[in-house]
């Protein structure tokens, strides 16, 4: 009865339009008040405990990364080298939209940025070569949802806190998910461009697919930095999201230059010698290998008794200085030039940019640009931290009053088995998506099914992914499928167009969600081989 009574309220609470985070928290205190023995002072406790809570730190850190990724170059950086990867496909742009998607996924952890950041450029220029809008719309609508799947994903962030489990886990278990899911869109796109005889792209040459990934080298090498410092053992999860966080900035206003004072300005000019080019460039390359090779080998070797940090920075040195040499060779031999002038040369570009940076270092920081994408994400994050909170709390009064006791003493002796109870759980959250915003419902379902999933001996890690699969859906699937308002904001068609465009690549992710839910193995094996299997106390 008393569940009845706790869930009822809730639902009630929503329907007359109440926000999510107040509907959960009135509802629990409420409840607490005059059906519960225990004291109002949990209520205190338990809203300090959520703003004590070590996971959730991360949220903001990787929302803030995730602003500024969108709010630089990084998405069309992205979508080029994309485009050069697949882009001789038929069907070709579309795919290298998804690609774009999977990768912009894996730097922002945000379906909604996803869909802002690669829909406003790639709808645009899927339509201009000949695809439909509502074909263009529908492919980013469905692939702007492995923002939540590809890891770093907040989502995920918000499950490992509510049910106290790991993290870096659920990050390394969405990897070959994330890539599936992708894979499985774009091998759909393919056979309806092999049937519609789509446009395909031309292939220009793997010179050209190598300079796409440098100019998103710099973006994508955040994953780098994110993956290899978690599992390297350099930092937590949540630590990997200051980093993240810091390195986004930098890369945004500093060296893509897309965003402040600097934006505009170019690392080179047209009057700079164009042997002083190839010496800047050489030596750009030098220091760029060098600043990598500085932070994958102290991922790799941080712990080492033999080899120290002065001992890497050696190799570095070396390294560096012998690449930045090769390429000046083989530019200079063109210029009549020898490679000490070049590299001559190229010191006053150095100096120009470095003087640049140093005068726009705090006008940057705290220019316009990025007050306002500071601004953006502290809406973001007080609006997620609000829901989670009082998510945290409903939580606590489920606990209390043993409700999720209950439910699993229940299903368990109407006969309920794991694989019954995965079908319950998706039919269950695939109706909840479709109302309420995935972190809120995440936070309210996963402490019910949890104990049950547990008791059922289905992996916690595993049902992580279920849930966050079905979060995806959830996105673009009518009412409130935030993906749909989203995409329809930027591409000005009505919803219902875009719900009709985006429904026959639902069908595709919902075959993905069968698969996921029982294979076990997609999700567990690259967790269980590095950092071996979650055990629940």
């Amino acid at each position: 009865m008393e569940s009845i009574i706790l869930f009822s309220s809730v639902l009630i609470l929503l329907f007359i339009g109440l926000p999510v985070g107040i509907s959960l928290g009135l509802s629990s205190i409420l409840f607490i008040t005059f059906f519960s023995h225990d004291s109002l002072s949990s209520v205190a406790i338990s809203l300090f405990g959520a703003g004590q809570h070590y996971t959730l730190l991360a949220i903001p850190f990787f929302i803030i990364a995730s602003s500024y990724m969108s709010t630089g170059g990084v998405a069309k950086r992205l979508i080029n080298f994309a485009i050069a990867s697949v882009g001789h496909f038929r069907g070709g742009l579309a795919m290298a939209s998804v690609l774009a998607c999977m990768m912009f996924a894996a730097l922002s952890g945000s379906s909604p940025a996803t869909v802002v950041a690669i829909g406003t450029i790639a709808i645009a220029g899927m339509t201009q070569v000949g695809y439909s809008k509502e074909f263009a719309a529908g492919i980013i609508a469905n692939a702007g949802t492995l923002g939540i799947l590809i890891p770093p994903s907040i989502v995920m962030v918000v499950y490992a806190a509510s049910v106290d489990v790991s993290v870096g886990r659920m990050f390394l278990a969405g990897v070959i998910p994330g890539l599936m899911a992708g894979g499985m869109l774009m091998l759909a796109i393919y056979v309806v461009a092999r049937i519609k005889n789509l446009p395909s792209e031309e292939w220009k040459g793997f010179s050209h697919l190598i300079r796409g990934g440098k100019e998103a080298g710099w973006g994508l090498f955040l994953v780098v930095i994110i993956m290899g410092g978690i599992y390297g053992g350099v930092f937590t999860p949540t630590e990997a999201a200051v980093v993240a966080a810091v390195y986004s900035m930098f890369i945004a206003l500093f060296v893509y230059r897309d965003m402040g004072p600097l934006k505009g300005k170019t690392w080179t000019n047209d009057e700079d010698a164009p042997h002083a080019r190839v010496g800047f460039n050489g030596m750009v390359y030098g220091v760029s290998f060098f600043l990598v090779w500085e932070i994958m080998s102290f991922f790799v070797w941080a712990d080492s008794e033999t080899i120290t940090g002065g001992d890497r920075a050696i190799w570095g040195v070396i390294m560096s200085a012998m690449l930045a040499i090769f390429y000046v060779f083989k530019r200079s031999s063109k210029l009549e030039e020898s490679i000490g002038t070049c590299l001559l040369a190229g010191m006053p570009i150095w100096g120009r940019n470095l003087s640049m940076m140093l005068r726009g270092f705090f006008p940057s920081l705290f220019g316009e640009e990025s007050r306002k994408v500071m601004l953006e994400g502290t809406k973001t994050t007080v609006m997620l931290m609000f829901i989670i909170a009082n998510a945290l709390l409903f939580a606590h009064t489920l606990s209390a009053e043993r409700i999720p006791q209950m439910i699993t003493e229940w299903m368990l002796d109407v006969g309920f088995n794991w694989f019954t109870f995965l079908i319950a759980v998706n039919i269950l959250l695939l109706i909840g998506g479709q109302f309420m915003e995935p972190s809120g419902l995440l936070v309210i379902v996963a402490p019910v099914v949890f104990p049950i999933a547990m008791q059922l001996g289905i992996d916690p890690i595993h049902l992580g992914i279920i849930m966050v699969v079905n979060m995806e859906i959830g996105m673009i699937t009518p009412p409130i499928g935030l993906n749909l308002f989203v995409t329809s904001g930027i591409t000005g068609m009505s919803l219902a167009r875009v719900v009709k465009a985006a429904m026959p690549f639902v069908a595709v992710l919902m075959v993905f969600l069968v698969l996921v839910t029982y294979i076990p193995a997609l999700s567990t094996a690259l967790p269980y081989s590095i950092m071996g299997p979650e055990i629940v106390q």
